[in-house]
C-alpha cells in the first residue's frame, strides 16, 4: 500500500433530501440506508482503505458529528477528524485539509470524496481510482471521476468532456449545474456528459498551486 495516498471524506452534510430519515442531528452518512449492515460512511471508509492506508484517511465534518464519526469508525484517531464550525462552503474546507496533508507529506496524492455514496462495483471504482492516482503522480492535474449516466437525471450536476480526445482520461470542458429534464435528455444524446459525483483526485502540490492561482 502506497503511503503517499490520502483521502478526505466530506462528512458534514445534513442530507436534507432524505428527511425525515436524515436529520441535522443524524444525517444520512451515518445511516445504513440500504440495510447492508454498514452505514454509508463505514462503506466509504472500507472502500477507500483497499487502496489508502487507514491512518491516511481524514474525515472532514461538522463539530456536532465528531462523536458519531469516532463511534462509527473506531479505527480513526481524533487527529484524523478535521472539524469545521459550519460546512457552508467546501473550498475552504478542502484547502484546510490539503494544507494539513501537505505539511505531513509533500508528495501526497489525495482523493476528496463524499461519505454518503453507494457504489455497487467497488472493484471497478478501486481500479479507476488507482488509474487517477498514477496519473496525478506524474502530471500536474486536477482530476474528477464521472459517473456514466443511465437516464436524464435532474438531481445531478453534469461534467461535459472533450469527446475528440480518444484517451481514456478525458479533458473536462465544463461543469454544468443540475439541468431541467429536457436539458438532461440533450446531455445524454450528446454522449459526452457524465454525472458529477463530487469525487476529485490531485496531488497536494497541484491543488495548492490551483488555490494560489485562482
Amino acid at each position: 500500500m502506497n503511503n503517499n495516498y490520502y483521502a478526505i471524506l466530506m462528512a458534514g452534510g445534513v442530507g436534507s433530501r432524505f428527511w425525515p430519515v436524515s436529520t441535522a442531528e443524524f444525517p444520512k452518512q451515518f445511516h445504513d440506508m440500504l440495510g447492508a449492515g454498514s452505514t454509508l460512511i463505514q462503506k466509504t471508509f472500507s472502500r477507500l482503505s483497499k487502496l489508502i492506508p487507514e491512518e491516511n484517511i481524514y474525515i472532514l465534518t461538522n463539530e456536532r458529528y465528531n462523536d458519531l464519526v469516532l463511534e462509527q469508525l473506531p479505527m480513526v484517531k481524533q487527529a484524523q477528524v478535521l472539524l469545521e464550525p459550519a460546512m457552508r462552503n467546501t473550498a475552504p474546507c478542502i484547502l484546510y485539509a490539503s494544507l494539513k496533508i501537505q505539511k505531513q507529506n509533500p508528495n501526497a496524492i489525495m482523493v476528496v470524496a463524499p461519505s454518503d455514496h453507494w457504489i455497487e462495483d467497488e472493484n471497478a471504482f478501486t481500479a479507476n481510482l488507482q488509474q487517477c492516482f498514477n496519473f496525478c503522480e506524474s502530471e500536474n492535474a486536477l482530476m474528477t471521476l464521472g459517473i456514466q449516466p443511465t437516464f436524464p437525471n435532474t438531481g445531478f450536476g453534469y461534467i461535459e468532456y472533450d469527446k475528440t480526445n480518444q484517451h481514456p482520461i478525458k479533458k473536462v470542458s465544463q461543469f454544468r449545474e443540475k439541468p431541467n429534464y429536457e436539458t438532461a435528455k440533450s446531455f445524454l444524446e450528446s454522449g459526452n456528459f457524465l454525472w458529477n459525483g463530487g469525487i476529485f483526485i490531485w496531488s497536494s502540490k497541484s491543488i495548492l498551486t490551483a488555490f494560489e492561482k485562482f
